[in-house]
C-alpha cells in the first residue's frame, strides 16, 4: 500500500471558476496557474485535514483510471503545489 499524506493548506490563492477551468492567481509572486481536468478536481476536494487517499478515492469515482496510476499523477500535483508554497503535505501514521 502506498503511502498516505495528511493536507494542510498553508496559503490560499485567488482562485476564479471559468467554464470548467480554474485561474489561480497568486499575488504575492505574482504568477498565475490555470488548473484544468483533475487538477481542478483535486484543488475542489482540497480542505485542511483530507488526505491523499480520501483524494484518490474521489477520483476513481469519477474517472475510469488504475488505482496505482490515479494515485501517482495526485502525488504529482500535491508536490508541484507544495513547492508553490500552497500545501503542505505530512505522512500519516
Amino acid at each position: 500500500m502506498a503511502d498516505n499524506y495528511k493536507i494542510k493548506i498553508v496559503k490560499k490563492p485567488d482562485v476564479t471558476d471559468l467554464v470548467g477551468e480554474k485561474v489561480m492567481i497568486d499575488f504575492e509572486s505574482g504568477k498565475y496557474f490555470m488548473l484544468t481536468g483533475s487538477a481542478n478536481d483535486i484543488w475542489d476536494m482540497l480542505d485542511d485535514g483530507v488526505d491523499t487517499e480520501g483524494i484518490v478515492e474521489g477520483l476513481l469515482e469519477i474517472y475510469e483510471v488504475e488505482p496505482g496510476e490515479c494515485r501517482d499523477s495526485v502525488m504529482r500535483f500535491l508536490k508541484e503545489i507544495e513547492q508553490l508554497g500552497f500545501v503542505s503535505l505530512e505522512k500519516c501514521d
